[in-house]
């Protein structure tokens, strides 16, 4: 349940709590997936509405909507599209961010869906890879 619940939050922290768990590779991969599957799942049908929250909040606050990370993200998308966020929510950025920016920038639930299902599954079977072949010898070090 610990590998679901932190992939639903920050992906790369399943493959941890995975091998942490004593999981066997293929047990950490799925829950991995469904982890974020399951955050994707919800935030693609709430994520307009969390945006618009969220930018209001900020307004609020008078803080400025546009900072470094939010032209880094815009960039990622005018440059590749749903498939650029989406290759990179596992790795830089989480569940909720990547799926909420998709979204926002209207690419629709079934894209969405799609896209960060073949991510979730490409970077879930590398990453448990590399903590269950290297995390061995990682850990004498840290």
């Amino acid at each position: 349940m610990s590998v679901y619940l932190v992939s639903m939050v920050k992906f790369i922290g399943g493959p941890l709590a995975g091998m942490a768990a004593g999981l066997t590779y293929l047990e950490s991969v799925l829950l991995t997936i469904a982890g974020m599957m399951t955050t994707v799942i919800i935030f693609s049908i709430i994520g307009r509405a969390f945006a618009r929250w969220w930018s209001a909040r900020l307004r609020a606050k008078n803080r400025p909507i546009f900072n470094k990370k939010n032209r880094r993200i815009i960039k990622v998308w005018n440059s590749f599209g749903v498939v650029g966020v989406a290759f990179l929510t596992p790795v830089i950025f989480t569940p909720i961010l990547g799926t909420i920016v998709a979204a926002l920038f209207g690419a629709s639930r079934r894209q969405i869906f799609i896209h960060m299902l073949w991510s979730a599954i490409l970077w879930s079977a590398l990453l448990n890879l590399m903590v269950f072949e290297f995390g061995d010898i990682a850990s004498e070090y840290f």
